[in-house]
């Protein structure tokens, strides 16, 4: 998911940042000695401005704005849901494992992960009317309350409990690739559709799957909100700020998936 991603861009926007060339006296003389017009293409480069949480924040409102519009088309035309899945998926995993943000791959991820939110979207609303409202406001408040833990409580992830994150949202991206096999292979839900009884009530395994992969999500916002604050704090190039907009994209994404899925359950 993404927190790997966040991860590893802050490191090595870190990195990047102590890895600047840092000139000698007799370097920085003869710099200065320079006519002015020279002066731009001598010696080493400058270091790509420190990121910001406003460079932060404006990414994200930007790909969640292209995200809006693929999701426009996805609701109009859901049968582009799974082809588009299959190719943000693709890109994403494409995100996850470049060494530099790129800026065109990150926005094509939001422009077919919006035509897929905008497809399964549309098909949801169709069985259960008022659902994906419902799902919208529920994400909107699950954000708005661990960003209020995150920012008025101090809550804050040690290392031990970062690696426990990274392993089980990792663990749950590898039950969910499984089981969406299983499930296009057999024609069901997979694990999720088995049933179970808990206090004489029979549901499907999919509640409990839902309702733990729900709690990981908002979970994993503080973690994602921890590493921005991070890399703010490094110093890390602005070019970053695109991976922390893409990381926290991916979880908003995932959480409204789990609550629009779990809300379904309910309505059954």
């Amino acid at each position: 998911m993404s927190n790997p991603m966040m991860n590893r861009a802050i490191n090595q926007g870190a990195q990047a940042g102590r890895n600047q060339p840092v000139m000698s006296d007799e370097e920085l003389n003869n710099l200065f000695n320079q006519p002015a017009a020279q002066n731009r293409n001598a010696g080493p480069q400058v270091a790509d401005r420190a990121m910001t949480y406003d460079d932060v924040m404006m990414k994200t409102g930007v790909l969640f704005a292209i995200l809006l519009a693929g999701a426009a088309v996805g609701w109009f035309v859901p049968v582009l849901a799974l082809p588009a899945m299959l190719i943000g998926l693709v890109l994403g995993l494409i995100n996850a494992f470049k060494k530099e943000p790129n800026k065109a791959l990150i926005i094509s991820y939001a422009v077919f992960e919006g035509v897929f939110l905008g497809g399964i979207s549309s098909i949801f609303e169709s069985m259960y009317s008022g659902i994906v409202l419902q799902a919208v406001l529920a994400t909107v408040c699950v954000f708005g309350v661990m960003l209020a833990l995150f920012k008025f409580k101090g809550v804050r992830y040690g290392s031990k409990m970062k690696k426990f994150m990274l392993i089980a949202v990792g663990g749950y991206a590898i039950f969910s690739l499984i089981n969406f096999a299983v499930a296009m292979f057999t024609g069901t839900g997979g694990a999720r559709s088995i049933e179970i009884n808990i206090m004489g009530m029979t549901m499907p395994l999919g509640v409990i799957i839902g309702i733990v992969a729900t709690v990981l999500a908002a979970m994993t916002l503080i973690m994602d909100f921890q590493m921005i604050e991070e890399g703010v704090k490094h110093k890390i190039p602005e070019k970053y700020s695109w991976m922390c907009a893409f990381s926290l994209m991916v979880t908003l994404i995932w959480l409204y998936i789990e609550i629009l899925r779990l809300l379904s359950y309910f309505r059954d």
